[in-house]
C-alpha cells in the first residue's frame, strides 16, 4: 500500500493481532519504538503526522503477510486488514 494517509491505528492493531505478534516485536521489526507503536494503535481515525513511522510499520506488516483494505473497498464497509493469500 503506497498511501499511508488513510491507515488507522485500529488497522495496525488488528494486523498485529492477526499475526499473533506483540507490540515490542512489531516495533522492533519496523525499527520504531514500542511507545510510538502504542500511540499509533491508540489513535482515533487516520494516522497523521507520523508518515515515516506509519510507513515503516505498514511495510513490516505487509512483509509478514498482511494486506490493508481501504475504506472505499466495496463489500467490506470500511477500512480493515486481512492475511494475504500465501499462493
Amino acid at each position: 500500500m503506497s498511501d499511508f494517509n488513510h491507515i488507522t491505528g485500529k488497522q495496525l492493531a488488528a494486523a498485529r493481532a492477526l499475526l499473533g505478534v506483540g507490540q515490542v516485536e512489531l516495533a522492533a521489526s519496523a525499527n520504531v519504538s514500542a511507545p510510538t507503536l502504542r500511540r499509533m494503535e491508540a489513535s482515533k481515525g487516520a494516522l497523521e503526522g507520523l508518515t515515516n513511522n506509519v510507513a515503516a510499520v505498514v511495510r513490516a506488516l505487509e512483509a509478514a503477510g498482511i494486506a490493508f483494505i481501504d475504506g472505499d473497498y466495496s463489500g467490506f464497509g470500511g477500512p480493515g486488514v486481512r492475511l494475504r493469500d500465501p499462493a
